[in-house]
């Protein structure tokens, strides 16, 4: 997640150099409960010593209004096409939410 929020802001900078303004907090989706949890919860839990450092940045990015995160169901997790093995029933869901059409398939 502080990756993603990292690359968030950078294109928000990105955006703003070329005029474009978007104005209100960035969607983060993510599908781990626990993560978001983490994430969005100020209490201090000593099984969570190790990341810290992460929860303290995005904690401060979700603060201040930058970001907002939303929980999103692994079954419908666009980025999942790109990262695991799927059934063909499942890729072809994902395949059509990204709105991407096989200019091979019989007419």
């Amino acid at each position: 997640m502080t990756t993603t929020t990292c690359e968030l802001k950078w294109l928000k900078g990105l955006l703003r150099s070329l005029g474009v303004d978007h104005f209100g907090p960035m969607s983060l989706y993510c599908d781990n409960q626990a993560a978001l949890h983490i994430a969005t919860n100020p209490v201090y839990h000593e099984r969570t010593k190790h990341i810290e450092v992460d929860c303290h940045f995005i904690r401060d990015k979700i603060s201040s209004g930058n970001i907002m995160t939303k929980y999103v169901h692994t079954s419908v997790q666009l980025v999942d096409i790109l990262t695991k093995a799927l059934g063909m029933n499942q890729f072809d869901v994902l395949l059509c939410k990204l709105g991407i059409l096989d200019i091979h398939a019989p007419t």
